[in-house]
């Protein structure tokens, strides 16, 4: 074993308080010299350090009770090693910690190579080593700047420098424990700077870089190459700080490469720049005028470059101050006026500059319109329509139309226009000035209108006795029509626009003079039309009257006060209507239906219409009398006498009368019940029928004949071999008469001749209860049906009929 120098710290602390646990850690690592730390354990009288490697001693120390800290120096470098202190007292161990550390790395050899990798950065080679976790360099420079770089490898890089400085670089290896001692320094130089570029372009074919001059530099270069190219245009050099690159092409982007060089013939750091040339100059403008609604505007185009390098903006501008920027190839100039003379260039722009401006294009917009329209009616049927000529104007074009109408054109190189213009019609005349670039704007409209014509299809019709109707064509150029009617001195007059106008007011029965007289605001009223003569229709009869001659026939008259005319009299009934015409003032309605009111009037009539109808008179005809009536006997003294509607009747009386007396009812109904009446007797039927104003009509019908009259005394008694004998009264009647006999069990009936008065029932059953009625056989053979009906029950005897006991009398259901 190699023995080993030992050096001890010895470390005074003050006194503390005894503690359980014992604990050791590293302090601090050199490549040969480890530093422990360990707690102070109450009792101990001194510390030993036991360091192994690989379970083999190699070093050993001891140390007093008051020292904490102690150092092993002399130690391989990067070794891992295991400290052992134990806490004693005496020769007995109180207690043992431990803890694991390696020395750092020995010293690196020197750094292989430095070379500069720009003008900031240098790179260095250096020899690599193991266990090593990474390296540290050190670099140094004359004026005080210092700094250490970790590096995981070889080649490493440093960076930030400042350029064309010298640098002395050293390296330390370091693992877990620390680092190693520098190595013997080398120097490495970083190269000058790059130039700062500044670029521009002063035309379409030229760029001018400039730049800072470079600390040490004694010349520069610079190569020039168009972009996504990799051929260079050449390559400068220069002691200037500006180069001017020309014959390049226009509108494309160039990629300039610029370093120094120093005074031992390094080259520098380089930077680059990119510059775009100006755009080429835009060629072929063209201007024309174009509409955007109601407002003009000159749209100005141009051939566009299309080999060129990004975004370009076109400059429009006229010398009259309007501008326009697009990046198409045509942009409008708005709004221009007529008569404008406009000089314009076009400038192409892009993040270089502006092109040259495009050869002036000199353009005059369309004239403007013509103004002092004047018409002049020269002879009749023609006019001339004038005006004042107007600048850049190259023709003109009067418009004429017709209102509601085609338009008609005249074109000259003169002021004047001549055209055929009848009467009555008017004109809106307008001018248009031609040149290269279009029309003029709408200008002056002319409203002019010749003198009215009168108008045709004249027509007078009579609406009413006091109305009259004229209509007509419309009349060309007229605005106003006025209608006058005269009679005697009587004017009435109608002022209106349109074609139609009704004159009231009128006296019936008269003839009117009738004339149109159309009008305008410029020539006033056209008073030579004709004149229309036109009756009125006829008045209105008067006193109404009317004369009854029978239930069915009237007689009206009336007033008659018209020059000429037929009378027409008409009766309007609910159901039907009567006439009667004439020309006299009375006249007769016949065939009147009964149960009618009648609305009468009187109308005149004559080639000019009719009249107004008269007032009415109304007129009530008799009631009609039912259609049916029929008496149905409800008992022997009671009938029902029902009848059918009755047209104009609200009341009724029937009556029915004999030699034995009468009986009478007074209804709305159409129906009622007559009492009183004697069986065995023949009634006389009639009937009044009486109308809401008390207007009666007599209605007589077939007579009724009442029922026989029912047999009287009616009894039941047995006889001799079980038989019964139905009895009554004899009436001395000539009608047949029947007897019924109706048990729970069994029915019995026979039929008496007329002057009978008895029928036997053989074999009748005994023990039950017989409902007995006699009746008379009506001549039909009929069986009154309203007589009374008697109750018996018949008793046995044995086998036999015994007792027949009356029970009493039922009416009839």
């Amino acid at each position: 074993m190699k023995w080993l120098e030992i050096f001890v710290l010895l470390g005074m602390c003050s006194q503390a308080a005894a503690q359980s646990d014992f604990k050791v850690s590293v302090f601090s690592a050199t490549s040969k010299t480890v530093t422990l730390r360990w707690t102070r354990y109450s009792g101990a009288t001194s510390y030993q350090i036991t360091v192994k490697s690989q379970s083999e001693l190699v070093a050993f120390a001891t140390f007093g009770p008051n020292t904490v800290m102690g150092s092993v120096t002399s130690l391989p470098p990067n070794v891992m090693y295991n400290f052992v202190v134990e806490a004693m007292s005496g020769s007995q161990k109180l207690s043992t910690a431990s803890v694991e550390s390696s020395t750092a790395p020995d010293m690196m050899e020197p750094i292989l190579t430095v070379k500069s990798l720009g003008s900031t950065t240098l790179t260095v080679e250096f020899n690599l080593r193991n266990g090593v976790s990474h390296y540290i360099i050190r670099v140094e420079n004359s004026n005080g700047f210092f700094r250490e770089v970790a590096a995981s490898s070889s080649p490493a890089e440093i960076e930030s420098l400042a350029p064309y400085t010298e640098y002395s670089l050293s390296i330390m290896a370091v693992n877990t424990a620390g680092r190693s001692q520098p190595s013997i320094p080398v120097t490495g130089k970083t190269v000058l700077a790059p130039p700062q570029l500044a670029s521009s372009s002063t035309s379409n074919s030229s760029i001018v870089v400039s730049w800072d001059p470079v600390a040490h530099a004694v010349q520069y270069t610079l190569s020039i190459c168009k972009l996504d190219s990799n051929t260079s245009m050449g390559v400068y050099n220069t002691s200037n700080t500006s180069l001017t690159f020309s014959g390049l092409d226009a509108g494309s982007l160039y990629v300039i490469t610029c370093f120094a060089w120093d005074l031992e013939g390094r080259k520098g750091d380089s930077s680059n720049i990119k510059q775009a040339t100006r755009p080429r100059t835009p060629a072929s403008v063209n201007v024309s005028v174009v509409m955007n609604g109601s407002v003009a505007g000159l749209l100005v185009s141009w051939e566009p470059d299309q080999e060129v390098y990004g975004p370009i903006e076109y400059n429009v501008m006229s010398d009259l101050n309007l501008m326009c920027k697009t990046t198409s190839s045509s942009c409008t100039l708005s709004v221009v006026g007529c008569g404008e003379v406009h000089t314009i260039q076009v400038t192409a722009s892009n993040e270089a500059g502006p092109s040259y401006p495009s050869s002036p294009a000199v353009f005059i917009t369309f004239p403007c319109p013509p103004e002092s329209l004047a018409l002049v009616e020269s002879s009749e049927g023609n006019c001339t329509l004038t005006w004042k000529t107007v600048a850049h104007a190259d023709s003109y074009m009067a418009l004429i139309e017709t209102a509601g109408s085609s338009v008609e054109t005249c074109n000259t190189t003169s002021n004047n226009c001549t055209f055929h213009c009848p009467c009555g019609q008017t004109y809106l005349l307008s001018v248009l000035a031609f040149n290269h670039a279009g029309s003029s704007p709408q200008g002056q409209v002319l409203n002019y209108t010749t003198l009215v014509c009168c108008p045709e299809d004249v027509s007078v019709s009579a609406v009413s006795t006091d109305t009259l109707d004229i209509r007509w064509m419309p009349s060309r150029g007229a605005v106003l029509y006025e209608t006058r009617a005269a009679h005697s001195s009587e004017v009435i007059l109608c002022n209106d626009t349109a074609p139609v106008c009704v004159l009231s007011g009128l006296s019936c029965d008269t003839a009117y003079s009738v004339v149109v007289i159309p009008c305008n605001d410029v020539s006033g009223c056209n008073l030579a039309c004709k004149a229309h003569t036109k009756d009125t229709a006829p008045c209105m009869p008067n006193n109404v009257m009317l004369n009854p001659k029978n239930s069915s026939c009237v007689t009206v008259s009336w007033t008659a006060n018209n020059r000429a005319a037929n009378y027409t009299v008409s009766a309007n009934g609910d159901d039907d209507k009567h006439i009667c015409s004439t020309n006299k003032s009375s006249c007769d309605i016949t065939d009147l239906s009964c149960g009618s009111t009648y609305e009468v009037s009187v109308e005149a009539t004559s080639t000019a219409g009719p009249s107004l109808p008269s007032y009415s008179e109304f007129l009530e005809t008799e009631p009609c009398c039912p259609v049916n009536l029929t008496v149905d006997q409800v008992t022997q003294a009671i009938t029902n006498v029902s009848w059918s509607h009755a047209k104009g009747a609200r009341l009724f009386i029937a009556t029915l009368t004999s030699s034995r007396g009468h009986a009478r009812c007074h209804t709305q109904d159409s129906h009622c019940l007559m009492g009183c009446i004697t069986c065995s007797t023949n009634y006389t039927v009639t009937m009044e029928a009486i109308s809401h104003n008390g207007r009666r009509s007599n209605c007589t019908y077939q007579g009724f004949s009442s029922s026989p009259c029912c047999q009287s005394g009616v009894k039941l008694y047995s006889t001799s071999s079980n038989s019964l004998r139905v009895y009554w009264r004899s009436t001395g009647s000539n009608h047949s008469s029947i007897a019924e006999m109706v048990g729970s069990n069994s029915n019995y009936n026979c039929t008496a001749a007329p002057g009978d008065n008895s029928c036997d029932f053989g074999s009748v059953r005994c023990g039950d209860v017989y409902h007995v009625v006699v009746a008379p056989l009506t001549q039909e053979g009929s069986k009154v049906q309203f007589c009374p009906e008697r109750l018996y029950s018949v008793t046995c005897l044995g086998d036999n009929i015994g007792t027949v006991i009356y029970r009493g009398k039922r009416s009839v259901d």
